[in-house]
């Protein structure tokens, strides 16, 4: 957890009430630098008498703010879009679901957190690979270790989850994990150092070339071999959640 920030006097101030609201970015990834930005994400409940009349509410929420020198973003949705996120195959929100670095948490995070293993797909792979070439377009553009990084990890949690049926996005543990460069280790040492630095002749331009598509290769075949099913399950609890969720928060 990111250290000398007022994460949760953050939370309180915000005008709807939060399921939950967690750590992701960089400090959920394992890479995070002194002067990295801290990302906070969650879920709000927006009252019912913004959802029943003529006017679309805002379901997204952020708040960008400066805390004792540090940036912080908090962005957050309203729960429905959410869970409609949830259902889209989406591994960005769920890994901000099951972040590990809870800020703030109630009973309807818990039940989110359980349904959760029910909405994977073998279609979250493509989520992962094209996060991954994204990332490496931008390495490729701006020449800092971040995207490289970013790009590494997408691909390797794309793999885990396919062989194990788990959602991982730290990329230390990853590396324990999945067989992946040694070299991976020193980057993620010089990217803690160095929020934008550069590459440093760490490692070659063709061995990156190898090694991300060799781990592209895996993802494919992973998701190829993968038990994961075709479809999410899960509609009817997370319906039932939302519901409840609304109906608790509007009888207060």
């Amino acid at each position: 957890m990111p250290a000398g920030v007022d994460l949760p006097g953050i939370v309180a101030e915000q005008p709807y009430p939060l399921v939950f609201a967690t750590v992701s970015g960089a400090h959920l990834y394992g890479f995070p630098s002194t002067d990295s930005d801290v990302d906070l994400r969650g879920t709000h409940l927006l009252p019912v008498r913004d959802l029943i009349g003529l006017a679309q509410p805002a379901e997204t929420r952020t708040v960008m703010a400066d805390r004792d020198g540090v940036e912080l973003d908090l962005v957050t949705h309203d729960l429905r879009k959410f869970v409609r996120l949830m259902l889209r195959r989406n591994g960005y929100v769920l890994e901000q679901l099951l972040s590990p670095l809870v800020v703030h948490a109630s009973a309807a995070h818990a039940e989110l957190v359980e349904v959760a293993p029910l909405v994977l797909t073998r279609h979250h792979a493509h989520h992962y690979r094209g996060f991954a070439a994204t990332q490496r377009r931008l390495f490729d553009t701006g020449g800092e270790l971040k995207p490289l990084l970013y790009a590494f990890r997408a691909l390797l949690t794309g793999v885990h989850l396919m062989r194990s049926g788990r959602l991982l996005a730290h990329l230390p543990s990853l590396l324990d994990a999945e067989p992946a460069p040694a070299y991976l280790a020193d980057l993620i040492a010089a990217k803690r150092a160095a929020e934008h630095g550069g590459l440093d002749n760490l490692v070659g331009g063709s061995i990156l070339d190898r090694d991300l598509a060799e781990l592209a290769s895996r993802l494919d075949q992973a998701q190829h071999d993968t038990r994961l099913p075709e479809q999410p399950g899960g509609t009817a609890q997370l319906n039932d959640l939302v519901v409840a969720a609304r109906l608790a928060d509007s009888a207060r």
